[in-house]
């Protein structure tokens, strides 16, 4: 990139000219400023991630700066995606700084009008309590001709790409394995 030394005292504005094909072009304004104009992402360091969505494992970019994030793009060398994402993976950067998530736990009681701050050790063992009784209620030792099942009927898991792989597949392990429920889906198939 031409960059004008810093000791030239130029005026704001200043008229360059230059040739094109052969030809004169008409004067073109310029000022330092626009000069000292270059890429956010220019010295950044850059890591190479997956996309922490769906299943489908996409790469992606993630350019930070004093360990800050400043950006997050697909990668064009990944044979997965070729530098393309999703809306969720083009949107990760986005969430990660939106100023408006929420980020404590929000808390309306039954036929309430208003949210409440909760602290998160209360909401855990909300979740919890209210999961035990609903799964003790549901229990299911044996079937109808005796059999051994040990499972439970009446939860059911419904997940989605907004997760994970990893926690997709923890949630699978916990529900199944851990508290016996057989109805769980989830986009990652897992």
């Amino acid at each position: 990139m031409f960059k004008l030394p810093r000791s030239l005292k130029l005026p704001i504005s200043r008229l360059v000219t230059s040739e094109v094909d052969g030809r004169r072009r008409s004067a073109q304004p310029f000022s330092p400023t626009t000069l000292d104009k270059q890429a956010r992402i220019r010295g950044a360091n850059v890591t190479e991630s997956i996309c922490p969505y769906c299943a489908v494992g996409c790469s992606t970019l993630i350019y930070t700066k004093n360990n800050e994030v400043i950006d997050i793009e697909g990668n064009p060398n990944s044979p997965i995606n070729e530098g393309t994402l999703c809306p969720k993976g083009a949107n990760s950067f986005q969430l990660h700084h939106n100023p408006h998530r929420v980020k404590q736990v929000m808390y309306r009681a039954p036929y309430s009008d208003h949210w409440e701050i909760k602290p998160l050790a209360w909401a855990m063992e909300r979740v919890a309590q209210l999961v035990k009784e609903t799964r003790d209620r549901g229990w299911r030792e044996k079937n109808d001709r005796g059999q051994y099942v040990n499972h439970v009927s009446n939860i059911g898991s419904l997940g989605g790409a907004t997760i994970d792989n990893e926690e997709n597949y923890l949630i699978k392990k916990l529900l199944c394995a851990g508290l016996g429920i057989v109805s769980i889906e989830n986009q990652a198939r897992i």
